[in-house]
């Protein structure tokens, strides 16, 4: 678990970190350097699990590579599957990085929404629905290995 208590804001007791794939974590489906690292750090303090439509088919393949749980959304109304995933958790619970525009609704529902910017697009309407932006998936990351940066960031 990870606890953080962002001074006139509230208290996040954080045990789930769902993970966009495509624009996120890869790029054309390939992992972005310094991820998997990050990854395994993580995996000490949040139960990790990758959500995506699986747009490059190598989805189960990333998710062995990192050592975490995968879980493939049918293609069509993909925020809504997102959104019940994270509600399945305790969405209190749940930190969610992603930016396409079907990560909105679970970025928006998370204990904390992180969006990125991706060299593969990042919607507007994601950025808004998030609590913190973060210019790319590792740096996303670090922001849950150092959450001093997020206090300083989300305090009020």
């Amino acid at each position: 678990m990870l606890t953080l208590e962002i001074p006139g804001w509230k208290t996040l007791n954080l045990e789930y970190l769902v993970l966009d794939v495509n624009g996120t974590l890869a790029t054309d489906g390939e992992i972005l350097p310094g991820i998997a690292p990050a990854v395994e750090q993580l995996k000490g303090s949040l139960i990790i699990t990758l959500l995506t439509a699986d747009t490059f088919g190598k989805g189960t393949q990333l998710a062995e590579a990192l050592g975490v749980d995968l879980r493939v959304i049918p293609a069509g109304d993909e925020r809504e599957h997102k959104l019940k995933y994270i509600h399945s958790l305790g969405e209190e619970r749940v930190v969610s990085v992603g930016q396409g525009a079907n990560d909105a609704w679970m970025l928006r529902d998370a204990g904390l929404g992180i969006c990125v910017l991706s060299a593969e697009g990042t919607a507007v309407q994601t950025m808004l629905a998030a609590d913190v932006l973060a210019r790319d998936g590792m740096e996303a990351l670090n922001l849950l290995l150092h959450p001093d940066r997020l206090k300083a960031t989300l305090r009020r």
